[in-house]
């Protein structure tokens, strides 16, 4: 960045007036209400979401180690006549910068921006901050613990839900505190600023010890070179990852902010860089969403490739996957589908191929993935694989699992024959040619049986191998055999094209269809719209020649994403946002369909 450009971004930052979404060549905004503030790399952010559905009216600093845990609560204060009152303001953000301005007529602000992925820097001038315990919500022993540190001149909280230390030194005006040597639900603060002259503090997130700030080179940085390093960091990934952004992506930026500050460092049971679902409490990474922010990361291949293999990291004996993975938990009690050759012959088609020894380990844990479910989740005599319940599936709740839980689904089927000959095709790439047949003789009787066993002649059923009855429903994941493509009989992929439109709202497809008695408005996969059900969907109209229906889904969806942001799913109907409202799959499923719209039109002009 050119120091030029890099002037106008802090201007612009500094700014801070447009809310909503900008075109190429400016900063998105938005509210910490809903997105997080963060930046590449730290398990910190700055936010109002402090628990599930729960958002408070201040800012707290949370830290998603062991866990989704508010650990400070930040309350500006006025300053001068009325000072040590609560102040008016309002919040305001970008990616560099985070800015509580007045909202009473008085001229005062304060401003944060993280110096490192664990170092958060705060500067006020003419509004003072309150840096206090966030309620402990556990034991007697919850919360901080709150000290003064002889050692570096600093006051520090101990945090019994992290195990971190957060150690906050003023390095510029006025200070007083409340509750030193204190714990549990006393009150604990570090105030600043009160007497209206400018002042910076500098929070810290750390093990046992380390040395006092200002000896470290971050603290020689001014504020706004902070601000500017950060912005520059943002500039770069997105340039990386969305270099065809322009007028027609409108939310380009946002998105990639969205997936750049959910990254965390590696720590705990995440060994690689990884992209969090949510830097608010869906702060894991689940079994099957990591393939879709993979595909968005392609124009950074190590880290596009390092969200491919992390949850393979923990693939058990059996060669399953797990079904998520945190900071400090795997859980295996269900898996996820097996979307990954699916994801893998994308991804490998706009990455590149990593380095050989790479790729081969790559080849031999899906393969062994595979063979967990040809092997462990098939009946004896039956060719189709079974889910145990609706979580494996992803759509935990979709009404194919209405009748029973243990279930041969043919969306299952039509992933294990696109896996299986991705499979083929890898094993030809790295010279085995043998096991390349296997695959793709595997995938042939996979495919036959789910035409020959679920499919009517008018649509696919759900079949128990338990029972061995059959049924229909009205989810969307009855008809994502659509991602087969071309490998379906036109007949088959003409019957489920239609009944995609049938599911086709203004803001894209429904999983479960409008008119069912099953529909709810927020039902989670009993009706919103979601973007992995989209992009698969999307992917298989495109392959097996239903272009103009693959294009109104694309459409729909990217201004759905335009017009609401990324929540983690939508209303059908009227297209508002659900649940947590900065979750990455979404931001990756705009960036591959805007990318693949980009560059559509890019093909077709003369």
């Amino acid at each position: 960045m050119s120091e030029s450009m890099r002037r106008a971004v802090v201007s612009a930052e500094s700014n801070a007036e447009s809310i909503g979404l900008l075109r190429r060549g400016a900063i998105p905004s938005f509210s910490v209400r809903e997105i997080p503030f963060s930046c590449f790399g730290s398990w910190l952010d700055l936010s109002c979401v402090i628990a599930e559905n729960t958002v408070a009216d201040d800012v707290h600093l949370v830290s998603h180690r062991n866990g989704f845990h508010p650990v400070l609560r930040l309350v500006p204060l006025a300053a001068g006549a009325t000072a040590g009152g609560p102040a008016v303001t309002r919040v305001d953000a970008t990616p560099a910068r985070l800015r509580w301005g007045s909202a009473d007529g008085f001229d005062g602000s304060i401003e944060a921006a993280f110096a490192a992925t664990d170092t958060v820097r705060i500067a006020g001038r003419g509004m003072g901050l309150s840096l206090e315990a966030a309620d402990p919500v556990l034991t007697p022993f919850s919360g901080c613990y709150f000290f003064a540190d002889p050692t570096s001149g600093a006051w520090v909280m101990t945090c019994y839900e992290t195990g971190q230390r957060y150690r906050i030194t003023v390095l510029s005006g006025a200070v007083r505190t409340v509750g030193e040597q204190a714990l549990g639900r006393s009150e604990r603060a570090v105030r600043v600023g009160v007497d209206g002259r400018p002042w910076e503090v500098v929070v810290e997130e750390f093990g046992s010890t380390r040395a006092p700030y200002r000896s470290l080179p971050s603290s020689e940085l001014s504020f706004e070179q902070v601000v500017a390093s950060a912005a520059d960091g943002f500039a770069g990934f997105l340039d990386a990852v969305a270099p065809w952004r322009d007028a027609d992506t409108p939310a380009a930026e946002l998105a990639g902010y969205v997936l750049w500050s959910a990254v965390v460092s590696p720590d705990g049971f995440l060994s690689r860089p990884a992209v969090l679902m949510s830097k608010h409490w869906m702060d894991k990474v689940w079994s099957w969403d990591h393939c879709f922010n993979a595909l968005a990361l392609a124009g950074l291949p190590a880290l596009a490739w390092d969200q491919f293999r992390l949850v393979f990291d923990h693939q058990d004996d059996a060669g399953a996957l797990p079904d998520s993975v945190a900071h400090s938990e795997v859980l295996r009690n269900f898996v996820k589908p097996p979307v990954h050759g699916w994801a893998l012959h994308r991804l490998r088609r706009t990455s590149g191929d990593p380095a050989v020894d790479e790729l081969l380990d790559v080849y031999r844990r899906v393969a062994r993935w595979t063979r967990f479910w040809l092997d462990g989740r098939r009946a004896p005599g039956s060719e189709l694989a079974h889910y145990q319940h609706g979580n494996d599936s992803g759509w935990d709740n979709a009404t194919t699992f209405g009748p029973e839980r243990v279930v041969e689904s043919a969306d299952l089927a039509a992933l294990l024959v696109l896996q299986l000959r991705e499979l083929a095709r890898l094993a030809a790439d790295l010279g085995r040619p043998a096991d390349a047949e296997g695959w793709q003789s595997a995938a042939d009787r996979m495919l036959a049986a789910l035409l020959d066993r679920l499919w009517t002649g008018e649509r696919f059923v759900a079949q128990s191998p338990l029972s061995g009855r059959t049924w229909t429903s009205d989810s969307l994941l009855d008809l994502v055999p659509i991602v087969l493509g071309e490998e379906l009989p036109e007949p088959v992929a003409g019957a489920l094209a239609a009944r995609v439109a049938e599911h086709l709202t203004e803001h894209g497809p429904a999983t479960e269809l409008p008119t069912s008695t099953h529909y709810r408005a927020d039902g989670y996969w009993r009706g919103p719209v979601w973007a992995p059900s989209t992009l698969l969907i999307e992917d298989g109209l495109r392959r097996a020649g239903h272009v103009g229906l693959a294009d109104d889904v694309s459409r729909r969806f990217r201004t759905l994403c335009e017009a609401s942001g990324f929540a983690e799913n939508f209303d059908a109907l009227t297209g508002a946002g659900l649940r947590d409202r900065a979750y990455t799959w979404t931001a990756s499923g705009y960036l591959v369909l805007a990318a693949d719209h980009v560059r559509r039109r890019e093909e077709a002009r003369p």
